[in-house]
């Protein structure tokens, strides 16, 4: 599908019924498969041919909606996980070990900001955090002899910083490391981190590629384009012989499919976080829509941001898709037919001022979730970055009074009305 348009890859992509077959995907709700004879399974489990033996390794459903995936990001192998959290962790953890570091954007979602800086790190696992803004010096200050990989977020969350990609992917590859992105927010539709540069793209698919708040699920996308035996040394899960597996090099085996092979083989096999069946056929319904979702998503923002910018009661408007804003530059650059569908903003009067504001909304739901079609708004402060001391929100780019507003795909004329009452209220 490699020739197609995004819009036909969202629609088409990742599975193609023969004749006489289901023309919707199907659901493959199975935990294991059948085979005929002991030799054809024992051929499986060594990795020597290609198929389905257990639903924690592979499913054709699941291998179906990562193919979709892998085509609209422009890769060459990709797998669900069963949240975008899991992805963030196995897409480190496929190339760290203990005793080895990583670079990581600071202006990141708050729930991978604590992945990276405690959980990991318990593991042995350490993380430099650098400003989104930094200066090329700055970055380079960061790396170590142990670093294995740098980290950041196409539009970051909440914070809405829009990452330069070739600052970030020029640095990365002159310390001979992937570039890591997570491409959440801006999905492929409105960016395509590997003509940029990156390496490695996840995502929580929960958001808008789910578009529904129904399944939460993840995903990782190999560009095919870092060359892990040019750095064998420091990458040697790929490189060097895995006993696990009778001595299987991954990189000499698989090529350009050695990574994802290794997360799935090795890591998902011992982990387990495997996405569900039943959630890819969902996530896949949501696929086929998400080209047109994320236009009015992009489009009702904008004139969110323009509504609230204006208005009299609020103290300050982040959207990079906002003349003025701080990122406009780099959102042109990287997203020019538009970046997604939350902003934040702050209300005068602080924080008691913002949670009044909340409260008042009717139609508009306070709730945990971002990026579906219903708007809804939170207090990350509050809610998703509480954990954070005030330092660290700082540096996360998380204001006390900041709410991030996910703004849906409800008629603009509706969310504006609610907007207006609420601010009323205040």
């Amino acid at each position: 599908m490699s020739n197609y348009k995004i819009e036909t890859k969202c629609v088409q992509s990742g599975y193609t019924p023969k004749n006489g077959e289901p023309r919707s995907l199907p659901i493959y709700q199975s935990t294991t498969f059948k085979y005929d004879s002991s030799d054809q399974m024992g051929r499986l489990f060594d990795l020597e041919d290609s198929g389905y033996f257990y639903t924690r390794l592979q499913n054709p459903t699941n291998d179906a909606v990562a193919a979709k995936i892998c085509d609209m990001e422009g890769g060459v192998a990709a797998m669900l996980t069963s949240s975008g959290q899991a992805a963030s962790f196995y897409a480190i953890m496929n190339i760290a070990q203990q005793g080895d570091h990583i670079v990581c954007v600071s202006a990141i979602y708050g729930g991978t900001y604590n992945l990276y800086a405690h959980t990991i790190k318990k593991m042995g696992v350490d993380a430099t955090f650098v400003d989104p803004d930094c200066t090329e010096e700055e970055l380079n200050a960061a790396f170590q002899e142990n670093t294995k990989a740098m980290f950041g977020e196409t539009i970051s969350n909440p914070s809405l910083a829009v990452l330069d990609f070739e600052k970030f992917a020029k640095v990365a590859h002159a310390h001979g490391v992937p570039f890591i992105v997570d491409n959440t927010f801006a999905t492929p539709i409105n960016c395509r981190p590997f003509e940029w540069g990156a390496d490695i793209v996840t995502h929580s698919t929960t958001k808008y590629m789910d578009g529904h708040a129904s399944a939460v699920g993840g995903a990782i996308v190999d560009s095919g384009n870092f060359d892990w035996e040019a750095y064998a040394d420091k990458f040697p899960g790929l490189t060097t012989p895995d006993e696990t597996y009778h001595g299987i090099v991954y990189t000499q085996r698989f090529g350009k499919g050695a990574y994802i092979t290794k997360a799935t083989s090795q890591l998902m096999r011992d982990l387990g976080s495997i996405q569900s069946p039943q959630n890819a056929f969902l996530l896949n319904l949501g696929l086929e829509s998400l080209h047109l979702r994320m236009e009015r998503h992009c489009e009702n923002a904008l004139a969110a941001a323009q509504y609230l910018q204006n208005h009299e009661k609020i103290a300050w408007v982040n959207c990079p898709s906002l003349p003025g804003d701080r990122y406009y530059d780099l959102a042109k650059k990287y997203m020019p037919n538009g970046t997604c569908g939350v902003i934040t903003f702050g209300v005068k009067g602080g924080r008691d001022a913002c949670v009044r504001m909340m409260d008042s909304l009717k139609m508009i739901s306070i709730v945990t979730h971002v990026a579906d079609a219903k708007s809804c708004v939170l207090h990350p402060a509050s809610h998703t970055h509480r954990q954070m001391n005030d330092q660290e929100l700082l540096e996360a780019g998380v204001q006390p009074d900041l709410i991030r507003f996910s703004v849906g795909i409800e008629h603009i004329d509706d969310i504006i009305a609610d907007l207006k009452q609420a601010l009323e209220q205040v």
